[in-house]
């Protein structure tokens, strides 16, 4: 492990791809910053394997869609760490929102969490990074981002909207900080799917197999502490399955 006293906070950090990517990076010599929303005692056991790394841990807590707050756990990640090197992107709503039965309220929200949260949280970070020299800002996006799935539209259309903005950040805050997006395909499945609807989506991917966090935490890994001259790009995990028919 590395000795290096850098900080990376990551949303959405207590379970499944983020707690993966939390001890990746972990592992990498990173202290983190493990956001939750209510998973606090997944949250807290997560600190207590990062600190069983070597490395420090703190808990910073935040509704992502209530916007006045999302910067305050930046700032709570400074004042742990005294810096932010790292931001990941990756707290994100997953649910239906069939055309035929809008619901506003559920809209805006996702809409909140998916796009504006972490643009805002890239803005915020940002200013940080470049007083220390620079940084990298991962976005967790989806395959489904160019392929959309039917009854998920504004799922889709967010992670769409998240590809744009990486690279639009890209552009904007290099040289000193890279900026891109991982888009998994089948990462975890949901506890709801049953097994015929994993066999049957499993079939569609060309290394006949799901993905697993750890996978991803590891791109993030190499983007992070190797990818230093790549920017603006959405890299696909996803065995295959955005390139087949």
């Amino acid at each position: 492990m590395e000795s290096i006293a850098k900080a990376a906070l990551i949303t959405g950090a207590a379970k499944r791809v983020g707690r993966a990517i939390a001890l990746e990076l972990a592992d990498a010599g990173f202290d983190i910053a493990v956001h939750f929303k209510t998973s606090a005692d997944a949250a807290r056991q997560l600190c207590q394997e990062i600190e069983k790394r070597g490395r420090r841990a703190t808990l910073v807590s935040c509704e992502l869609a209530d916007l006045e707050m999302a910067n305050n756990i930046v700032s709570d990640t400074i004042e742990a760490f005294g810096r932010i090197d790292v931001l990941v992107n990756n707290a994100s709503i997953f649910k239906k929102t069939p055309v035929d039965q809008v619901d506003l309220a559920q809209w805006d929200r996702m809409i909140r969490v998916n796009m504006i949260a972490p643009l805002i949280l890239a803005r915020t970070a940002a200013r940080y990074m470049q007083k220390t020299g620079g940084g990298s800002i991962i976005n967790l996006t989806d395959i489904y981002a160019d392929f959309p799935a039917p009854n998920h539209d504004i799922y889709c259309a967010t992670k769409a909207a998240l590809v744009s903005i990486t690279k639009s950040l890209a552009l904007e805050l290099a040289p000193n900080i890279t900026v891109n997006a991982v888009a998994p395909g089948i990462a975890l499945f949901p506890e709801h799917y049953d097994d015929k609807l994993r066999a049957q989506l499993v079939s569609k991917v060309p290394l006949k197999r799901e993905g697993s966090p750890p996978e991803i935490a590891a791109l993030v890994r190499f983007l992070v502490t190797e990818g230093k001259y790549i920017t603006g790009q959405t890299i696909p995990i996803d065995g295959g399955r955005s390139i087949a028919k």
